[in-house]
């Protein structure tokens, strides 16, 4: 008997434990927006009930115990926020109410006879009947995130929210269908193949699927049997202080998360169903098209159109003409364009010119897709647009003869056109008008240099003296000859000349004098406002320019020296190879010296000749940029400095070889080929070594995609995540089309690990290694 007690006494203690471990909710409990606001699960991880949206509060589930509060479900998400005078109450009847203004009140959980409700630890509010069965869970109602746990049964949806601030329901949805397939849809289309754009093939293999998430970040799909009839991660994530959700993201994109809850650092993206977000259907509204830039969507008209809400590509385009006529109009072409095929005729025709006029000449037809002699004739709207680089369409679009038309070229320049006939003799006027006008303001701006300026002149050698500002030291080619001891010590040489060690400053200070030997594009004052805005960049990865000599015929640059070589010495000698900190220190700085170059500096250089060859070690080994600014010396050598190793791999960007507008990203490329030395510390093409690893970019690619990164770092030891991370950027810096590159801000954050790195796509010059 007394055993018989003592069992009862112990029951009735861990039936107690197990309901403080709940933190229960009695009916008659309420909560409001600025006091008592929420019900905290057990371990204080998971909260239920306000949080702020916007100007007032919404009601939810968020994650409480990290400074970012992230919010995994919504209640009556389409509501507008509430004030701060609402109230959240668990009724006497056991529903679950929110109380506003004027006695107007909300039903949040429909559990009429309910006793009482808990946040669980594993972020699902329950609420309970009087024999503690539950009557109704938020884990039955998901919004746009799972948790682990947590189950997505056949014929629910996860609908994405508006925005990260605003939960309301976006205009995207994962759907678990009931045929076991889980896909991605725009809201308000049909669940058919052409509307979808993301999904499993598994369709078939049982009833009644569902989609399920395990505490290691494993996400997966089962059967009614319990089966596992298909991956979409394979989990194994760490699970120490680390908590995952799965979210459909308000840009359509479903992305696995993880959280370390001892770092605190930011969500980290684990997996997600897609890395191109101009795949996701609908992100640009009808008669929108989607280009890829930098990994950002961007969205713009298709010619003829404008935004029917500025702000707002959710509602589309809409023209910004009305046709007097049919024939009133003409076709304009638009390269490298897609959209949803819904032609109501396709014609064999021999040419594009053949489909651009069957479309002008058939009043039906608005718009015209061309591939291999298909000629595809819709009528408007158009969905799903994109440009699509690697595809041959070519679009036609019919507009107004008088409309000005905006759209943007494959390699991401603004083209305007403007189809509205002008009379000669107006132009005429015109422009005689504007001829007169340049003159008399050219006559007298020389009137009034001459009137208010004076020219000092230095000595024979005819050197225009320069103001105060400007720091770079004037010197005379004797002088140098002098601090060079006759140009006896050459400590270097490039594709630009020979680099000299010298002493000035009465053997103070060490110097490099680089002897010009390229033919200067400028004359002697264009060369000496070159020296100024040059002279004018200072930043620590950058090498100083400290003078120049500009004397008859000769050009001599006159630099800090740098005491421990270039980058190639240190990456291709053995002995000199810096460890793996080391180099991924090196390649930060080099970032930052781009970065400065092309976005902070007092005028953006271009570099065009980013290699191991021209960064400096300074006696710390800090890495420093050289020879940036003779490409803007040698602007009239510069296709000749470039032709010579056309044809070659190198780090050359493909553009050059495209004859295409050099911009910004043809560094990116450049540092992309560097930074896969750096962490492979080989040279870039090598054809000693076997054929599939002569080619670095290629060989680099190979690897990643067999996930055997091992080989490209030999008998060094380096956490693999660290080697991937690495390998992911310079793979996403070297892609073939230019708008694909990052910026590199975006490549100083990823190499300072504040933003993840996606899975890059396979590029065009990947094709020959796979």
């Amino acid at each position: 008997m007394d055993f018989i007690t003592l069992f009862l006494v112990v029951s009735v203690f861990f039936t107690a434990s197990a309901q403080q471990m709940e933190s229960n909710v009695s009916r008659g409990s309420s909560l409001t927006p600025t006091t008592n606001s929420t019900w905290l699960s057990h371990s204080g991880l998971y909260a239920f009930g306000f949080y702020k949206q916007g100007d007032g509060y919404s009601v939810g589930i968020f994650i409480a115990g990290i400074p970012e509060k992230t919010v995994v479900w919504t209640a009556n998400r389409d509501d507008p926020p509430v004030t701060s005078n609402a109230t959240l109450s668990f009724a006497s009847d056991g529903r679950l109410v929110l109380e506003l203004a004027l006695g107007q009140v909300t039903v949040v959980a429909d559990s009429s006879g309910s006793a009482s409700a808990s946040m669980l630890n594993s972020g699902n509010f329950v609420i309970y009947n009087s024999d503690r069965k539950i009557r109704w869970k938020s884990f039955e109602h998901p919004t746009d995130t799972i948790l682990p746990s947590q189950r997505l049964f056949a014929g629910k949806e996860l609908f994405s929210s508006i925005s990260e601030t605003d939960h309301s329901k976006g205009i995207f949805r994962l759907k678990m269908q009931n045929d076991g397939n889980l896909v991605q849809y725009p809201v308000d289309t049909p669940d058919t193949a052409q509307n979808a754009y993301f999904a499993t093939s598994v369709g078939g293999l049982g009833d009644n699927v569902t989609l399920n998430m395990d505490a290691d970040g494993y996400l997966y799909l089962l059967n009614a049997t319990g089966f596992n009839i298909g991956n979409l991660t394979q989990g194994g994530f760490p699970t120490a202080e680390t908590i995952y959700l799965a979210r459909l993201d308000a840009d359509g994109i479903f992305r696995l998360y993880s959280h370390h809850l001892i770092l605190n650092e930011n969500w980290s993206i684990a997996w997600s169903s897609s890395n191109d977000l101009c795949n996701v259907k609908g992100v640009c509204g009808l008669n929108g098209l989607c280009i890829l830039n930098d990994l950002k969507a961007e969205c713009l008209c298709l010619p003829g159109f404008e935004m029917v809400q500025q702000g707002n590509w959710t509602a589309g385009c809409q023209r910004n003409f009305t046709a007097e006529s049919c024939k009133s109009k003409l076709m304009q072409e638009v390269p490298n364009t897609i959209w949803e095929d819904v032609s109501y005729s396709a014609l064999t025709v021999p040419f594009k010119d053949s489909c651009k006029q069957a479309c002008l000449e058939d009043c039906n037809c608005e718009a015209a897709l061309f591939k291999d002699r298909t000629c595809q004739k819709q009528r408007f709207p158009l969905r799903y647009g994109r440009r699509q680089l690697t595809d041959s369409y070519i679009a036609f679009i019919k507009v107004s003869m008088s409309t000005q038309t905006t759209y943007t070229t494959p390699n991401g320049n603004k083209h305007k056109e403007n189809k509205q006939e002008f009379r000669v003799d107006i132009l005429i006027i015109c422009a005689s008008f504007v001829a007169f006008g340049c003159m008399m303001l050219a006559i007298s701006g020389i009137v009034f240099y001459k009137s208010h300026f004076r020219y000092r002149k230095l000595s024979c050698d005819g050197i225009v003296e320069l103001s105060d500002e400007f720091a770079p030291r004037p010197f005379t080619y004797s002088e140098l000859q002098q601090v060079t001891g006759g140009f006896r010590e050459e400590v270097g040489r490039g594709s630009f000349g020979a680099v000299y060690k010298g002493v000035i400053s009465n053997g103070q200070k060490v110097v490099a004098v680089k002897r010009l030997e390229k033919a200067l594009a400028e004359g002697e004052r264009e060369f000496q406002t070159e020296m100024k805005v040059i002279g004018r960049t200072h930043h620590r990865n950058l090498v100083r320019l400290l003078g120049y000599c500009h004397d008859g015929i000769h050009r001599l640059l006159v630099y800090e020296y740098m005491s421990n070589g270039s980058l190639a010495d240190a990456l291709f000698t053995p002995e000199k190879r810096p460890c793996w900190d080391e180099r991924m220190g090196i390649a930060r700085n080099i970032a930052r010296g781009i970065l400065y170059l092309h976005e902070e500096c007092e005028q953006q250089i271009i570099h065009c000749d980013i290699k191991p060859q021209n960064i400096l070690m300074d006696e710390h080994r800090c890495a420093k940029i050289s020879d940036f600014g003779l490409a803007k010396l040698l602007k009239q050598d510069q296709t000749r400095t470039f032709t010579g190793i056309r044809g070659t791999r190198g780090y050359v960007a493909p553009e050059w070889h495209r004859k295409l507008p050099i911009t910004v990203k043809a560094d990116v490329y450049s540092y992309g080929i560097v930074l896969l030395e750096i962490i492979c510390c080989r040279k870039c093409v090598d054809w000693n070594l076997p054929e599939k690893e002569a080619v670095l970019e290629e060989w680099a690619y190979h690897c990643f995609e067999a996930g055997d990164l091992d080989k490209l770092l030999g008998d060094e030891e380096v956490d693999q995540k660290q080697v991937e991370r690495m390998v992911k950027l310079g793979l996403w810096c070297v892609q073939y089309e230019p708008s694909l590159r990052l910026s590199m801000k975006n490549v100083l954050l990823m190499l300072e690990e504040i933003v993840d790195i996606p899975i890059p796509p396979r590029s065009d010059s990947f094709l020959n290694a796979i």
